[in-house]
């Protein structure tokens, strides 16, 4: 590899985004966690959320957005250089590099090397920041594919209330084309927080050294998410991470050479309502004007700010000169934000 320090512009190319069809109504989630239908649409902000289908396993949607955005910008998986897994490790097979397999499902493009990245809800903004640091820093990468599929709704007992605020997950999967020298949706500074004080809130606990998986495990639905000490987490986290969100937006925008008073529309995951708008308003943003609200499909992970760009460009939120940032926050915890220069930039 040939390494330099010369600055070179970093843009997003293309992006391609795969929803599945099927859905859980706020009806059905109301039947099976015994929640009120009205509580879960008003306070949780879901009317439904998407599962996955048959055919829509984890690397699978990645590789269904991956074609979509290969085909937007009329590019072939030959003109990949490299290939970062952003996506969940929930995936097809335990022990597989997800990368690897995304790389197969392109076909085994042949100029393309590929490698996995994991920091739950962050991963992709993580993802973004890595393709451009070694698009800057190896002249030899000129395009960076960045990949995800979600399908952590297969992680949550809707019979365990001590994971209700997680009832929101969802399935999809996101791609996103970094292009080096391109001055066209130009990735400008990414930021990044995370706090190991919160390591052990949430986990699955069977499946791992600690705890093999096992019949009993199993029985004892073991096999899904779980918070321990759900009041415990909700008095330490609340306000420091809705703090965090924005610490690291400020953070972001400093690096960009931007404050608050210039964000134009806000890439926002999907969380309970109230912790939305109370985010949005910190930095200055109408929750619902500048931002997408995702009532229908419920939280995707680290695929929410894709899927948000997706909508505020469909919606006409997002404009020529805009300044985009996307949010993000993972548990473990982490928090996240990038900002984009939106459209061309002379």
């Amino acid at each position: 590899m040939s390494f330099f320090l010369n600055y070179r512009s970093v843009g997003l190319e293309a992006w391609g985004v795969y929803i599945p069809k099927e859905r859980h109504t706020s009806e059905h989630i109301s039947q099976k966690t015994g929640i009120p239908k009205n509580i879960i649409e008003e306070k949780f902000g879901l009317k439904s959320k998407t599962v996955p289908g048959p055919d829509d396993h984890t690397v699978a949607m990645g590789a269904k957005a991956s074609f979509q955005a290969l085909e937007r910008a009329n590019l072939s998986p030959e003109d990949l250089d490299l290939i970062i897994w952003a996506g969940e490790v929930y995936a097809e097979r335990p022990m597989m590099t997800y990368g690897i397999k995304l790389q197969q499902l392109l076909g085994n493009p042949s100029k393309a090397w590929a490698f996995d990245i994991n920091q739950r809800c962050g991963t992709f903004l993580v993802g973004m920041l890595l393709a451009k640091s070694l698009i800057q820093t190896d002249s030899n990468i000129k395009r960076v594919l960045v990949a995800s599929g979600y399908r952590n709704s297969d992680l949550i007992d809707y019979k365990n209330l001590r994971s209700r605020f997680m009832i929101n997950l969802a399935a999809s999967g996101v791609a996103a084309i970094i292009r080096a020298d391109y001055k066209i949706n130009e990735i400008l500074g990414i930021s990044a927080i995370s706090d190991g004080r919160f390591a052990d809130d949430v986990y699955v606990p069977a499946g791992g050294t600690i705890q093999p998986i096992s019949a009993e495990a199993i029985e004892n639905r073991q096999i899904y998410l779980d918070v321990p000490d759900p009041e415990g987490l909700k008095e330490r986290l609340d306000k420091f991470s809705m703090d965090s969100f924005v610490r690291v937006i400020e953070d972001a925008l400093k690096k960009s050479g931007y404050s608050r008073d210039d964000i134009d529309y806000l890439a926002l995951l999907h969380m309970k309502r109230s912790a939305f708008e109370y985010v949005a308003k910190a930095v200055g943003v109408d929750p619902y004007k500048q931002s997408t609200y995702f009532e229908d499909i419920g939280h995707n992970g680290q695929n929410d700010g894709i899927i948000s760009i997706e909508r505020g460009i469909k919606s006409g939120k997002i404009k020529n000169g805009d300044i985009v940032v996307l949010t993000a926050a993972g548990i473990g915890w982490a928090w996240n934000a990038g900002v984009i220069k939106w459209g061309k930039n002379d």
